[in-house]
């Protein structure tokens, strides 16, 4: 499990417990350059390397989920990764289903949160909205999940930072996709550009170094701005840090996102 540290057993999904990183890994995160980033975030590579992501408009779309009671304290309570995508209302993110797992607490969206800091805004959600497999059975191949985001002042989150476009259908492997999330133990978002292959027909696996426990919801996004994936799915997303995993999106998520694409904002 991703959502926070995890520990290296394949029953805990990226979300509970501490975790060291590799080695490789640290020195990569510490060692890559901004130019590096800016590539990735591109999609143009180089593939397979993490590095910190850098604050473009694709970034700030992305953000970090808190419990409503961090919003005045942010710096340190971050545990999952959720992004923007594009809706009528302009007020939808995308997350992993078991990042909900547990929480009866009201959570709240930080787009392009970095260093304490929320440049975007802090916006609570409002309703999330699971699909019936992660519901009924916390299946894998399930494992995604949307949530309506309150309006601040008559604006939409999307109008704030932009919105990507869901994509479900989409040939695994035919592009790149560049992945961006938050560790729990970086107060700045990492990236990494690479092609995903298939495991099965439902799941789909990345390999990316140092996606380690927070990281879990963090968006699949090919070059033309399509989320075609977020980290979870099989072993809450991964039992390591350097290979991850995502549903493959398909009906049950098609049918999830046009449900809630109907869901009007609050405030």
């Amino acid at each position: 499990m991703k959502r926070t540290a995890r520990t290296r057993t394949s029953a805990t999904p990226r979300t509970a417990h501490t975790f060291r990183l590799s080695l490789y890994a640290a020195s990569l995160l510490l060692a890559l350059t901004s130019a590096s980033a800016a590539s990735a975030d591109a999609g143009a590579g180089p593939f397979g390397v993490t590095a910190v992501a850098a604050a473009t408009a694709r970034t700030a779309r992305v953000g970090a989920l808190f419990a409503a009671d961090r919003r005045a304290h942010l710096r340190g309570g971050h545990f999952c990764t959720a992004s923007v995508v594009h809706s009528s209302h302009r007020n939808l993110i995308v997350t992993a289903a078991h990042c909900l797992d547990g929480r009866a607490d009201e959570l709240v969206f930080v787009p392009g949160y970095r260093d304490g800091e929320a440049p975007y805004g802090v916006w609570k959600v409002g309703r999330w909205l699971l699909p019936e497999g992660w519901a009924k059975g916390r299946a894998e191949d399930s494992d995604v999940a949307f949530g309506v985001v309150a309006e601040r002042g008559g604006e939409g989150v999307e109008e704030a930072v932009g919105g990507n476009r869901f994509a479900a259908g989409t040939a695994t492997g035919a592009t790149a996709v560049t992945v961006t999330g938050y560790t729990n133990s970086r107060e700045v978002p990492i990236s990494c550009t690479d092609k995903p292959v298939l495991r099965g027909r439902t799941q789909q696996r990345i390999a990316c170094p140092g996606f380690s426990g927070g990281t879990s919801g963090s968006p699949w996004v090919t070059g033309d701005g399509a989320v075609v994936g977020v980290l979870g799915g099989h072993d809450g997303g991964g039992a390591t840090a350097d290979v991850s995993f995502s549903v493959v999106f398909g009906a049950e998520a098609a049918g999830l996102y046009q449900e809630a694409e109907r869901v009007a904002p609050s405030n």
